[in-house]
């Protein structure tokens, strides 16, 4: 089916975060091409396109030449701030919480103001653990007067309280992983876009057969058949049970798209890695 694909292409600029640039790509537009067509193949949106390239409308000629992508800041990592908690920060770059805690070694949910963490998995070092012990070595002594412990003993109150809070959520997600692991036959780890059948030029029937315009909430992914079956049931991590039933252009090895009902819930969801259990 011809869809959609949304991508967010922020360039998030944090407190004592380091990043690194990325150079812009070109693309010699072809006969037959269209907005929607480049789009797809790139993963990026019409909107992105036609802003980058300063187009008033979707009209584009042969041999045109498209940027496809800005110079952008990747940020590698992310100082603790007053108030944080993992799960705002994860919210923050479009991660999940496990896998701040795995490319920062942690064991628990605690974190300290001024505390380094990696955002990226390449951001992972050696040096990465060395500036979290420094924060965690200094931090006793700024707080050795017994007047600083008092006043700052409330706000790692806050940490742990707000993470409690939000955690409730998360938790509900651990228990139906639970309850499906024992059926999954397969389990890998993917990076997720969305998707909609309500878009101009799309025909909202998908590879199997599935009408999304009739069907607007249908739980159904687009996969690569190679990676995982057409028609197999899966478990999505933060979208629930789904049908794998639909294909992609763009959707090549370890990706997958998660079918929503409107391009506003799409842009929301962006792309971020999850995990998918095969069921059957």
């Amino acid at each position: 089916m011809k869809k959609t694909v949304v991508s967010l292409a922020t360039g998030l600029v944090i407190a004592g975060a380091f990043s690194t640039t990325a150079s812009a790509a070109e693309y010699n537009v072809q006969t037959g091409d269209s907005l929607w067509k480049i789009a797809d193949k790139y993963e990026v949106s019409v909107d992105q396109l036609k802003e980058l390239n300063q187009l008033d409308s979707d009209l584009i000629f042969p041999n045109q030449k498209l940027t496809i992508d800005k110079e952008t800041n990747q940020t590698d990592s992310y100082t603790v701030q007053k108030g944080d908690s993992l799960s705002k920060i994860a919210g923050k770059f479009n991660i999940s919480v496990g896998e701040l805690k795995s490319w920062n070694s942690l064991n628990s949910d605690l974190i300290v103001i001024g505390q380094q963490l990696a955002v990226t998995g390449g951001a992972v070092t050696e040096t990465a653990p060395v500036k979290q012990e420094a924060a965690q070595t200094e931090a006793p002594k700024q707080e050795a007067p017994k007047q600083e412990e008092k006043q700052e003993a409330p706000a790692q109150t806050e940490q742990k309280a707000e993470p409690a809070k939000e955690a409730a959520a998360p938790a509900k997600e651990e228990k139906a992983a639970t309850s499906t692991s024992q059926e999954a036959t397969k389990e890998l780890s993917v990076s997720a876009t969305a998707y909609t059948g309500q878009c101009e030029g799309c025909s909202g029937v998908t590879a199997t057969g599935i009408d999304l315009n009739a069907n607007p909430n249908a739980k159904v992914i687009a996969v690569d058949p190679s990676v995982i079956p057409l028609g197999s049931k899966v478990w999505v991590e933060g979208y629930g049970e789904a049908i794998a039933g639909d294909t992609g252009g763009a959707i090549k090895g370890n990706k997958i798209d998660v079918h929503v009902p409107d391009q506003g819930t799409a842009l929301n969801w962006g792309r971020k890695t999850v995990t998918v259990k095969v069921l059957d």
